[in-house]
């Protein structure tokens, strides 16, 4: 299994590019995931305010992607989030998910951040590595024509 780090200073991959690493995180994020135009606007994060998308391949084949933004809020807020981590259902159970968060943490460079939906299945692969739920998550939801 190969890793290609793409970031801030590589840009968009000839063979990775941003529409297929986007359609591979729809495709495989499943009931998880966001609509395409949301993760294409999480990938622009990475080239415009820091971050790194790595992808887990055999030669073509992306078997994972995950997707870490900078925060830029070092000491108060981690200063990474993942964002997206999707791995190939062909590839499931069968701990590349684990190697891609490893290889992935062992990058960063300060605290990870990441939030889960409690009946996601890779809960519990967050947990084994080391994430905890110190924190309980709220939103407040603007209505669109809020100001």
């Amino acid at each position: 299994m190969d890793f290609t780090f793409i970031n801030t200073s590589t840009g968009e991959h000839p063979k990775f590019t941003n529409d297929l690493v986007a359609s591979f995180l729809y495709m495989h994020l499943e009931q998880y995931g966001d609509e395409k135009e949301d993760i294409l606007k999480c990938i622009n994060y990475v080239y415009k305010r820091g971050g790194f998308i790595t992808v887990g391949h055999e030669g073509d084949a992306i078997k994972g992607i995950v997707i870490i933004n900078d925060t830029h809020m070092d000491g108060y807020i981690p200063e990474h989030i993942l964002v997206y981590i999707a791995v190939d259902a062909s590839t499931r159970g069968k701990g590349f998910g684990r190697k891609l968060m490893e290889t992935v943490l062992d990058k960063c460079t300060g605290n990870v951040a990441l939030h889960v939906e409690p009946d996601n299945p890779a809960k519990h692969l967050y947990e084994n590595i080391g994430f905890t739920n110190k924190y309980l998550e709220m939103r407040y939801q603007k209505e669109k024509n809020d100001h």
